[in-house]
């Protein structure tokens, strides 16, 4: 089941000044790696030996290049933060209905805000981290760009002066490795440009901002793979019959695939241009690549409900108490104890009384019902998940703290 609106709506208005502290703080750390990737940026990168006749770095110096690094900036990081912004406000609260109290404009407002919020926090992860790692990986690596003898202008009078390796002075036809010395071009762009190869900064950020965007995309559109549900989550009401089971999935229309996926083809262009600019040898585009989509696919995890079962919705915030730290003790961070997770008295859990969805009590015999647990994540609760927690909190705590203990969350 998906998760109501009025569920995730009412969340969003509680959060507490704690969880809205921290996550001001979360804003600092995403800055600072990204600050960290500039300083790496500035370094000067480790020159690697190279042989003058080494065809893979003979390639021409093409001084204007098919997407520049402001291009890049702008189509890469501000038009998807652009296009978050636009689509937090058109999606949310989204078409479907209410079942309870219809929002207030002002519960709207917060929760369009809150998926603003989230929706930069996921792009800031996957940009910020990928052009960290990519620039401090230039700075290790110090990798020959593929027209880095273009840029050199080698003095071939005194190879031997700069000889640092190879047999190329002593047997016929072997390669002798030269230090960057040899170059009478000796500015910024050999220096540092000419040895900044792997991995591809163009293909990484590309990915991780346009990868990032194509999932958004996906998941506020409903862009997936039909797929059928575990029935215990679903109920036990179906058949796979024939004809229930071909109903109970559909392919979304081609246009929104387009839609969703013209980010990822647009950085395929970008990490396709580096090769034919003679800027990056084929591995560091396809490492560039990998590395940025891993990231985008983290920033998208971290804040967003699964495309196929979240509605478009982001996860939740923190709750006041848990705002820095989850504590030790507890069976696990995430899932059904997750970080919003509302603690029930033990009497409750013990099955004395249990709380039906048209708001009756119902008296039920402890081994025979799940009692009613209060998530409060935007989902619905289901008879999977209350069977976990109900056994989960059969169980003794792993520790003198136990989650049984945590209380009502402050938000």
């Amino acid at each position: 089941m998906g998760p109501r609106p009025q569920d995730v709506i009412s969340h969003i208005s509680r959060i507490s000044k704690r969880a809205l502290v921290s996550y001001i703080i979360d804003w600092v750390f995403i800055i600072g790696v990204a600050l960290i990737g500039y300083a790496f940026y500035k370094q000067t990168p480790n020159q690697h030996p190279f042989s003058l006749s080494d065809p893979t770095i003979s390639y021409p110096y093409t001084k204007n290049e098919t997407v520049t690094d402001t291009t890049l900036v702008l189509v890469t990081l501000l038009a998807p933060a652009a296009i978050v912004v636009l689509g937090a406000f058109l999606f949310v609260p989204g078409t479907a209905a209410p079942a309870g109290v219809k929002p207030s404009i002002a519960q709207i407002l917060r929760r369009k805000f809150w998926e603003w919020n989230v929706g930069w926090m996921g792009l800031g992860v996957a940009y910020a981290g990928a052009f960290m790692a990519t620039q401090g990986l230039k700075v290790v690596i110090g990798r020959p760009r593929p027209d880095l003898l273009a840029r050199c202008d080698p003095d071939i009078d005194n190879i031997s002066a700069y000889a640092v390796g190879g047999l190329g002075q002593s047997l016929p036809g072997a390669a002798t490795m030269v230090w960057y010395k040899i170059c009478r071009n000796q500015d910024s762009n050999l220096r540092i440009d000419g040895f900044s190869s792997f991995p591809s900064g163009h293909s990484s950020c590309s990915f991780a901002g346009l990868g990032y965007l194509t999932l958004w995309l996906a998941a506020k559109m409903s862009v997936g793979f039909p797929y059928l549900p575990s029935y215990p989550i679903e109920g036990d009401n179906h058949h796979d019959d024939e004809t229930s089971i071909r109903k109970r999935g559909a392919a979304p229309p081609v246009m929104l695939m387009v839609l969703a996926f013209f980010p990822t083809c647009t950085a395929f262009f970008i990490a396709g241009s580096r090769w034919f600019n003679y800027r990056h040898h084929a591995f560091d585009i396809i490492f560039g690549s990998v590395m940025g989509a891993f990231f985008a696919w983290v920033g998208f995890k971290m804040y967003q409900l699964p495309i196929r079962r979240g509605a478009g919705w982001a996860w939740g915030p923190r709750t006041g108490r848990r705002a820095f730290i989850r504590g030790f003790g507890f069976p696990s961070s995430l899932g059904i104890d997750n970080w919003t997770y509302k603690s029930t008295s033990r009497d409750e859990l013990d099955g004395s009384i249990a709380h039906t969805h048209d708001g009756r009590n119902e008296q039920h015999e402890p081994n025979n019902a799940w009692p009613q647990i209060t998530v409060d994540n935007g989902y619905e609760n289901d008879s999977h998940h209350m069977q976990e927690v109900y056994q989960m909190r059969q169980r003794p705590p792993p520790s003198p703290v136990s989650p049984l203990s945590d209380g009502p969350a402050m938000v």
